[in-house]
């Protein structure tokens, strides 16, 4: 059974409630002070805790999506699922790399539902993918969100702006999908037309699981930036047609994703044009899990604090979005400063919620507007080098 099957999560719970009551009906027999009858009572309350806990960790897991299967919480996926061809010209080559080893397998797909009173058009679909990067190696797990646009034949020849779309960290991809619905939110924005035709690549900023890499390239380690800033970028415009070049690329995150997203736009515009962050922080997180992100120099340290940047550096033609709350986000007044703090040619623009914690209630919230937000500052679809209608206002 998959590590997400209701019917797991039902006998493992099922299997604690028995090892309750068998510990309530045996533990009378097992009172005589010897050895035996020790480890029989040892042994009852050892199985009983441990299928109590396992029965939580499932619960836990599948509201959460933290894990999406046991390969992807024991870090033992090689990503070496079949690719698939996609029907209607939505995807012609599931598994092409570039020269540099870039590229896009597609794994499966499925429509995407257009949860709109009276619409019957289709909201586009949603691809599970891993993502291969030539010049770092790694191969991640993604989903790409494409518009209903992309497959029509009027679109053919169209090129179409993307957004990078983050999960906070350790979190599955899956999140984005199941708890903050990124591809039915921006289905139904472009079916109102507050959105632009657009694909979404939904990713974890982590790229060397369970370390949390704050999307840095590490001294002599995992190199999560130039993944991020190359290497994705070149996968998938080899393998859709995507708008090359920061000016058609927008990124959005929550929580860790949030300070990435800043932080990718903030020290490669050409890469990225705007960014928005939801409970985001500003400079990068240390700790057990990060380990040293910066091989021990303070000069990287303090480039990858947004604050110092805009203080000690140029300010970058960017646009950035940062949201918080006025009452229960720990990063509400560091989110003040930092908008205080931007001068032009960076333009900051900020969301204010009456009351929200770090929790996807929150982040579901500041979803719909921040996509309208971030389609606006990034270019529309470009078909033979002109724009395509016009942007959502």
């Amino acid at each position: 059974m998959g590590l997400t099957s209701r019917k797991l999560q039902i006998l493992i719970a099922l299997i604690a409630v028995i090892c309750f009551v068998a510990t309530v009906w045996i533990w009378p027999r097992l009172s005589d002070r010897n050895w035996r009858s020790l480890l029989g009572r040892v042994g009852l309350l050892v199985v009983g805790q441990v299928f109590t806990l396992a029965a939580i960790g499932l619960a836990a897991n599948n509201w959460g999506a933290f894990y999406s299967s046991w390969n992807d919480l024991f870090g033992t996926d090689a990503g070496n699922g079949a690719p698939v061809t996609i029907n209607g010209g939505v995807h012609q080559s599931s598994s092409t790399l570039d020269g540099q080893g870039n590229g896009v397998q597609v794994l499966n797909s499925k429509p995407v539902p257009l949860k709109l009173h009276g619409a019957n058009a289709s909201g586009g679909t949603l691809q599970e993918v891993n993502v291969k990067g030539g010049s770092t190696g790694f191969t991640e797990d993604a989903y790409v969100y494409l518009p209903p646009q992309y497959g029509e034949a009027a679109y053919a020849h169209t090129r179409f702006p993307v957004m990078l779309v983050f999960t906070g960290y350790p979190g599955s991809p899956k999140n984005l999908v199941t708890r903050m619905q990124y591809p039915t939110v921006a289905a139904q924005a472009i079916q109102e037309k507050q959105m632009q035709p657009t694909i979404l690549v939904l990713m974890r900023p982590a790229v060397n699981l369970p370390r949390d890499t704050e999307c840095q390239d590490v001294p002599n380690g995992p190199q999560a930036e130039t993944f991020f800033t190359k290497d994705l970028q070149r996968a998938v415009t080899t393998d859709y047609r995507a708008e090359s070049g920061g000016a058609h690329w927008g990124v959005i995150g929550d929580s860790t994703g949030g300070y990435c997203a800043l932080k990718l736009s903030m020290r490669h515009p050409e890469a990225f044009s705007a960014a928005a962050s939801l409970s985001g922080y500003y400079a990068s997180a240390v700790d057990s899990t990060t380990g040293d992100l910066f091989g021990g120099s303070q000069q990287l340290r303090n480039e990858n604090d947004l604050m110092w940047r805009m203080k000690h550096l140029p300010m970058p033609r960017v646009s950035l979005l940062v949201a918080s709350s006025l009452k229960g986000e720990g990063d509400y007044k560091a989110t003040v400063a930092f908008a205080a703090a931007a001068k032009p040619p960076l333009e900051v623009s900020t969301m204010y919620l009456a009351e929200g914690g770090h929790n996807f209630g929150t982040w579901n919230k500041e979803t719909p507007p921040a996509l309208r937000w971030l389609s606006s500052k990034i270019g529309g679809p470009v078909t033979g080098g002109v724009p395509v209608g016009k942007q959502p206002s």
